[in-house]
C-alpha cells in the first residue's frame, strides 16, 4: 500500500509543479489541458494523428520493455526506427515493379523489421563483446543510422534533378498502407501495434523465456551461475527490441510519409523511452499510457496558435511526470529496502564484466 501512495504522491507533486510552470509561462493550466484537449480530440482528423502516432509507440515501447527487463537501456532505439525505414525504402525500391502492391508492402515490413534487428543486434554486440556500455553504443548507432538516411536522401535515391530535406520521391498510393479517410491513421499499423503487444505480455507474463529474461535483469552473474545463457538472452533483447522498432519505421513510411525522409523517426523512440520508464515491467499499462503520451504529443501542436506557447511545453510535462513517478518509485523501493535490512541490486558493469569471463 505504501508503494501506491508513494506513486500517487509523487505524481500529484508533479502536476503541481507542471502547473507552477505553466502559470510562470504566462497562462493558465485550465486553459492549456483545455486547449491540449482541443488539439487533440477537437476534429477526426486530429484524432486520426493521435491513433497514427499510437502505432509507432507501441512497437517500441514493447520493443523496450525486453531490453529493460534484461537490465538493459536501449537508447539506441532511434537509430533502429530509421535503420527499418531505410530497409523498407529499400526494399520497396527493389520490388515495387516486380511484385504486386500488397506483397511488396508485407515484404517492406518484414525487411523493416530485419533492419531494425540488425541495427539493434549490432547494439547488443558492442555491448557483450566490445564491453561498450549499451547507452554510448546505442547513441553512437543513432548518429550512424541518421547519416546513412541522409547520405542515401540527398546521395544515390535523391528525387530526379533534386535533392531535398523532404526526402526521397513518394511511392506511388498503391503502395500506401489503407488509411482511415484520408488521414494519417492506419487500421492495418494500429492491429499490428495492438497484436505486438498483445504477444509480448503473453512473452513476458507467460512463457520460460521472460522468465530467464527478468532473472538476467535481477542478477546477470546469478543468472549465468545458475545455468541460464545470459549473454543469448542480452542479444535477444536487443534484436527483439531492433526488430520491433523496425517494424514501426517501416510504417512510417508506408502509412505516414510515403517515403523517406530525414527525420523518418519523429523522435518516437525517445518518446517510447520515457513511457518505458514510467510504466516499468507493467505490460498491460503500456497501451493507456501510450495514448496518453500521444494524446499530449499531437495536443501540444495547438499551444502555439491558441496560446501563444512553445509546443514544446509538452516535453516538460511528459518528463516532470516520468521524474516524479521515478522518484517516487525510487523511494518506495529504498524504503523497503530498508525495512527489510537489503540491498538493491543494480548492474553497473558491462555483462562480460559481471559475467567475471571471457567471451
Amino acid at each position: 500500500m505504501s508503494k501506491t501512495y508513494y506513486q500517487l504522491g509523487s505524481i500529484v507533486l508533479a502536476l503541481i509543479l507542471i502547473a507552477v510552470i505553466i502559470v510562470l509561462a504566462g497562462a493558465s493550466p485550465v486553459q492549456v489541458v483545455s486547449r491540449m484537449c482541443s488539439g487533440a480530440f477537437g476534429t477526426p482528423d486530429q484524432f486520426a494523428r493521435v491513433i497514427a502516432t499510437l502505432a509507432p509507440l507501441l512497437l517500441c515501447t514493447c520493443g523496450l520493455l525486453f531490453t529493460f527487463t534484461a537490465g538493459l537501456y536501449n537508447l539506441g532505439i532511434e537509430g533502429q526506427i530509421v535503420a527499418g525505414g531505410i530497409a523498407a525504402t529499400a526494399g520497396m525500391r527493389l520490388l515495387q515493379d516486380v511484385l504486386p502492391a500488397p506483397l511488396v508492402m508485407l515484404l517492406a515490413i518484414v525487411i523493416g523489421a530485419g533492419g531494425g534487428l540488425l541495427w539493434g543486434l549490432l547494439a547488443g554486440i558492442l555491448n557483450v563483446y566490445g564491453r561498450i556500455n549499451e547507452i554510448f553504443a546505442g547513441l553512437g548507432l543513432n548518429f550512424a543510422a541518421q547519416g546513412l538516411a541522409l547520405y542515401l536522401i540527398f546521395g544515390p535515391w535523391k528525387r530526379e534533378g533534386v535533392a531535398s530535406m523532404s526526402g526521397t520521391e513518394q511511392f506511388r498510393e498503391s503502395l500506401w498502407l489503407p488509411t482511415i479517410g484520408n488521414t494519417e491513421a492506419s487500421p492495418i499499423s494500429l492491429l499490428l501495434a495492438i497484436a505486438v503487444l498483445a504477444l509480448t505480455i503473453v512473452v513476458m507474463r507467460g512463457t520460460y523465456f521472460g522468465l530467464q529474461l527478468r532473472a538476467v535483469g535481477q542478477n546477470l552473474r546469478a543468472s549465468y551461475v545458475l545455468g541460464i545463457p545470459s549473454v543469448r538472452q542480452l542479444l535477444s533483447a536487443f534484436a527483439i527490441c531492433g526488430a520491433f522498432a523496425g517494424i514501426a519505421g517501416a510504417l512510417q513510411v508506408l502509412a505516414v510519409f510515403h517515403r523517406l525522409i530525414p527525420s523518418i523517426s519523429s523522435n518516437l523512440g525517445f518518446l517510447a523511452l520515457l513511457i518505458a520508464m514510467l510504466v516499468g515491467f507493467n505490460a498491460w499499462l503500456i497501451l493507456p499510457v501510450s495514448f496518453f503520451f500521444s494524446a499530449l504529443n499531437i495536443g501540444s501542436l495547438q499551444l502555439p496558435l491558441s496560446l501563444n506557447l512553445e509546443s514544446s511545453l509538452a516535453g516538460v510535462i511528459q518528463g516532470m511526470l516520468v521524474l516524479f513517478v521515478l522518484l517516487g518509485r525510487g523511494l518506495s523501493d529504498r524504503k523497503r529496502a530498508d525495512a527489510s535490512s537489503g540491498t538493491p541490486q543494480t548492474r553497473l558493469e558491462p555483462p562480460t564484466e559481471q559475467l567475471g569471463v571471457k567471451v
